[in-house]
């Protein structure tokens, strides 16, 4: 998962993007690029890290122009040590064009070797973006045959792009000296949005990052649609693919996307409140509320789905768990070997809220179990009598193949295993898990037009009906690794702000 941002403007752009990319700093942590265009030249700054790290005032000094790109990046497939592969990329041909890209491309493999083969580009890096940057750079040169460039020509090629890949992409890129592109895959997996004020056009990936920067919503990108701005800031839009279906990713009303963000329709927070009430009625099922004595979120994205929960059931909703924003990376000093980050490193107990009681801890979603089975055992140290266990989301029993870095099969704790089995792992004396249909009914409500969500990672029903097994061991393959001293990128150290 990425955050992307695209701004054309009658003023200077880079601090508007720099302020958008500060908003959407939770779709990535990894690293950070600003692109602007000035008199048909690109400027471009990025670097591993944090926005705030990445950005000091000479690097926006050095990024003039009116228009311009941005991206915060959270690897999924490639390499995540290679500086290379922080976006945006730059092709210079046909025009110039540098791109952004959210998602994750399923067939980039075959993609590869059509470019080396068929139109003679070639690919530097791991990075699926920067395949698709070059698709898209090969067929708007196909369409436009040395003539001046027009929207048409643009949705020409954008039509071809849709027939080419597959996978999941919302895209913002710019052509130097015309303007400003975004489209997204023709299931809408990826979220894009576009907002205004009197003198600028925003595109994101979040409605929070136009709201934040004072820009109006407009409406979301639809599924297969292209947008094209022009440097004189008119927005011209054609639906670009041949059957165009909206089926959002769940897990990013589950988790992925801040709470005061609206995507395709549904409010984030809301979305999370049903969940939590739909919740409530399993846990009913399961323990008795006369049994429980608190609920108890699981930082961060937990909070609305507990708070709910715990009102239907008429329990207490306590703060039981207090987490370190702060942890940074482990350094091995001489003498010293790998140290392993503990979830203790990033949560500390109030122990206070647990000494005696039967607890509910609420989470969002339960993916490896390793770090539910350490706060578990936190719960207990703390004093708990009973701890139960409930996530707001179904058992993660397949992989993600759209762009979320999910574990390969093996490592999920609910592959191939009972709830029951689960709990044992876990440790608690009780699990509780949302169920699947209830999950997409409660979110769904909330928008009728949608008929479908992509939660194949739930369920395994992959919305671009592509996805065989051997693709699903290639893209597992691909999956960016992790060593022992790098930071931790679960989903604790993801900073999923909601304070």
């Amino acid at each position: 998962m990425c955050g992307i941002v695209g701004v054309v403007s009658q003023s200077p752009v880079n601090q508007l993007i720099y302020d958008a990319l500060l908003l959407l700093q939770h779709r990535g942590q990894d690293a950070a690029g600003i692109v602007t265009q000035l008199n048909r030249k690109f400027f471009m700054h990025k670097a591993k890290g944090m926005v705030r790290d990445v950005f000091r005032t000479r690097n926006m000094r050095s990024l003039p122009g009116n228009c311009g790109l941005g991206q915060v990046r959270y690897p999924t497939a490639g390499n995540a040590f290679s500086e290379e592969e922080a976006q945006p990329f730059y092709v210079n041909a046909p025009f110039g064009i540098v791109l952004v890209h959210n998602g994750n491309l399923t067939n980039a493999h075959a993609l590869k070797a059509e470019l080396f083969n068929a139109d003679h580009r070639h690919i530097n890096t791991e990075s699926d973006s920067e395949v698709l940057l070059n698709v898209l750079a090969h067929e708007i040169e196909a369409t436009t045959r040395g003539l001046p460039l027009t929207p048409s020509d643009v949705f020409e090629a954008v039509r071809r792009v849709h027939r080419r890949i597959k996978g999941s992409y919302a895209v913002i890129a710019m052509i130097a000296g015309h303007g400003v592109l975004a489209f997204r895959d023709p299931h809408g997996i990826r979220p894009l949005c576009v907002g205004r004020t009197d003198d600028t056009w925003m595109l994101a990936s979040e409605s929070v990052a136009l709201e934040g920067t004072s820009h109006k919503f407009e409406r979301n990108v639809a599924p297969g649609e292209a947008v094209f701005i022009d440097l004189q800031g008119q927005m011209h839009t054609k639906q670009c693919a041949d059957a165009p279906v909206l089926n959002p990713c769940i897990f990013e009303f589950v988790y992925l996307a801040r709470p005061d963000s609206v995507l395709d329709g549904i409010s984030v927070y809301q979305a999370r409140l049903n969940l939590g009430e739909t919740l409530a009625k399993r846990v009913i099922s399961t323990v008795p509320p006369n049994e429980i004595d608190v609920v108890i979120p699981i930082p961060e994205s937990s909070r609305p789905s507990a708070a709910q929960l715990a009102q239907l059931l008429g329990l207490p909703y306590r703060e039981g768990f207090v987490k370190n924003r702060y942890v940074g990376r482990t350094f091995i000093m001489p003498g010293q070997s790998v140290r392993k980050k503990s979830v203790r490193q990033k949560l500390n107990v109030i122990a206070s809220e647990f000494k005696g009681r039967n607890v509910l801890l609420v989470d969002d979603s339960i993916v490896r179990g390793t770090t539910s089975k350490e706060i578990v055992q936190m719960a207990r140290d703390a004093g708990a009598r009973k701890v139960y266990m409930a996530s707001a989301a179904p058992p993660v029993r397949y992989p993600n193949v759209y762009g979320i870095d999910m574990p390969t099969p093996q490592e999920l704790v609910a592959h191939n295993r009972t709830v029951e089995e689960i709990r044992e792992l876990i440790g608690c004396d009780a699990l509780i898990y949302q169920d699947v249909e209830a999950m997409k009914k409660a979110i769904g409500s909330l928008n009728p037009a949608i008929h479908g969500f992509d939660a194949s990672c739930f369920d395994g029903v992959y919305v671009t009906g592509d996805i065989t097994v051997e693709d699903i061991v290639r893209l597992n393959a691909s999956r960016v690794g992790t060593d022992d001293n790098q930071d931790d990128n679960s989903r604790l150290a993801l900073p999923n702000f909601e304070d």
